[in-house]
């Protein structure tokens, strides 16, 4: 038996694992962890062609879904079943003075970065708790501990994974079912590239994903 996160109990292979935004940067990184260590990787994203390159990296499974769209979580979970983890990775930044953001950026912000993993929480959890077993992690980033300005509602809803997790960690104690949020400095993907904004700081200098 081989472990990666522990909660209450080892991940242990042939494990269902589910790594949403895992076709690229660190949810990419993170599916090959999981794959070395025996686990059934279901590799999560919105570019179909991207997200095949990723899953047959790791020897793992695609599943292609637009976490803003609706049928989302159904999509996810006709794929998985009930996996073993959740790595809620998925996320889009935002950049600019909140005054000048565009309604449609704000509601596709907090879709995708707060609102699919709140709803993925809740669809994978029934099946955790009558196992006994599972583990959630939720992908953050430092912007959501500090305020950054002109990533406001960037930094928000990072801040809001930090108090949802803690929530389901009390809502789960004893049940056996970690939790853990994950809090990325700056990484070296192409999530500045996709935002539209480059890394404007000399620092923290942004380092490989894996």
């Amino acid at each position: 038996m081989r472990g990666v996160w522990n909660g209450d109990g080892w991940v242990r292979d042939g494990d269902t694992v589910v790594v949403t935004g895992g076709s690229s940067g660190i949810g990419a990184a993170t599916a090959r962890v999981f794959a070395e260590r025996g686990c059934r990787v279901v590799v999560v994203g919105r570019s179909a062609d991207a997200v095949q390159r990723s899953a047959r990296r790791c020897g793992g499974v695609p599943c292609v879904a637009d976490l803003a769209g609706p049928g989302a979580v159904d999509t996810v979970l006709d794929v998985a079943g009930e996996p073993d983890v959740l790595v809620c990775n998925a996320g889009v930044g935002g950049a600019g003075p909140l005054a000048y953001a565009g309604p449609a950026e704000v509601e596709h912000l907090v879709r995708v970065n707060l609102l699919a993993p709140a709803l993925l929480l809740r669809a994978v959890l029934p099946g955790m708790l009558r196992r006994g077993r599972g583990h959630l992690v939720l992908v953050s980033s430092i912007a959501g501990g500090m305020a950054v300005g002109g990533e406001a509602v960037y930094s928000a809803t990072k801040a809001g994974l930090h108090a949802l997790a803690a929530s389901v960690r009390h809502e789960v104690a004893g049940h056996g079912i970690g939790v853990t949020v994950v809090v990325p400095g700056a990484v070296d993907t192409a999530f500045f590239d996709r935002r539209g904004t480059p890394y404007p700081r000399r620092f923290p200098r942004p380092v490989p994903a894996g």
